[in-house]
């Protein structure tokens, strides 16, 4: 889906309650309380998505959400890696740890779908 696609099924910008997804997915029936979930995508929108406070989201503001600058993929996923496989949490993982769960591995980007353990000798 293209932003502009994703923006008009949220209701950005065309007068709907863009800190809120689809209707489909909460609508408030009568006096009911609002969930958590609900009040935590507002207090999202409010103090990070609308950055210029505006109430909608443009598409700078948009990319911004989906794709943040100070967000590194490949460390998450390394960080990651490491917190699923390293059994006796050392920080350090084992040729054994790695071969435990080299499901895990083999589909991860960091190791290049599995590409990157073929490379190795120690693997």
């Amino acid at each position: 889906r293209s932003l502009k696609d994703l923006g008009r099924s949220l209701g950005w910008g065309h007068g709907a309650d863009p800190a809120l997804p689809p209707g489909d997915m909460y609508s408030q029936d009568g006096d009911a309380d609002e969930p958590e979930w609900v009040k935590t995508e507002r207090e999202q929108f409010v103090e990070f998505r609308d950055k210029n406070r505006d109430g909608k989201m443009d598409k700078e503001e948009t990319k911004d959400w989906i794709l943040p600058s100070d967000y590194d993929h490949a460390e998450a996923e390394a960080r990651h890696l490491v917190y699923e496989s390293d059994q006796d949490k050392d920080g350090k993982l084992t040729q054994e740890e790695i071969v435990d769960k080299s499901d895990l591995f083999v589909g991860s980007q960091a190791t290049d779908f599995g590409e990157a353990l073929v490379r190795h000798d120690e693997f």
